[in-house]
């Protein structure tokens, strides 16, 4: 492996520096959704729904204290905010949980674009290094020319297979992030339709009682 790795030529000390890159991020976003998943009370998130149809915060609060699930503490900032801005207090704190779950896709998503071309670039070294020596040497040395074929093809086939194995783990941690953004919408609306309903109500009743 070490020797295949000497054969790419100079280009494949970056193309090392991108797989450890990829490789440390999908690691990284790997764990991190484990342990979202771990944190998920699906439970917990209708208990406080319910709760909240029947107006008693002061329940939901005991019931919340603690919990790291992502979406009970959307919920939470906006009945915290509900007197002023249920809604922008939701999209505030779903946007810092969104930008949450995307950190370091960016990365990844550059180095799927990066290790292609440079092995497209190593590639292009290597066919100039045949063809300089194939100039100087013509023909009776055909090892110096080989070698600068297979550097053009390791650094090419090194450069497609980061960006392959990537690939997959970048669009199934985009595909999470997406999931969990509808489900942030869907729980949030249902609070608001809640939480109007009672001041609708609040307001029907002041209105017998005057």
């Amino acid at each position: 492996m070490i020797d295949v790795f000497l054969k790419g030529g100079p280009v494949m000390y970056p193309l090392l520096g991108c797989s450890i890159i990829a490789l440390t991020v999908i690691i990284e976003r790997a764990f991190f959704w484990i342990r979202e998943d771990m944190r998920r009370n699906q439970p917990l998130v209708d208990q406080v729904l319910e709760l909240c149809r029947k107006g008693d915060w002061d329940t939901v609060k005991e019931k919340v204290a603690g919990s790291r699930d992502y979406i009970i503490r959307i919920l939470v900032n906006g009945i915290v905010h509900k007197e002023f801005s249920m809604t922008k207090a939701m999209e505030t704190a779903a946007g810092d949980e969104i930008k949450r779950m995307r950190r370091h896709l960016g990365v990844l998503d550059t180095m799927i674009t990066v290790a292609p071309l440079l092995g497209i670039f190593g590639t292009v070294l290597g066919i100039i290094t045949s063809f300089e020596i194939l100039g100087s040497t013509g023909i009776e040395h055909p090892q110096a020319v080989t070698a600068g074929i297979a550097q053009a093809l390791i650094t090419t086939a090194s450069g497609l297979g980061i960006a392959i194995l990537s690939v997959f783990p970048f669009n199934y941690f985009n595909s999470r992030a997406e999931g969990a953004a509808l489900a942030i919408e869907k729980y949030a609306t249902s609070l608001e339709i809640v939480y109007e309903k009672l001041v609708q109500v609040s307001i029907e009743e002041g209105g017998e009682a005057g």
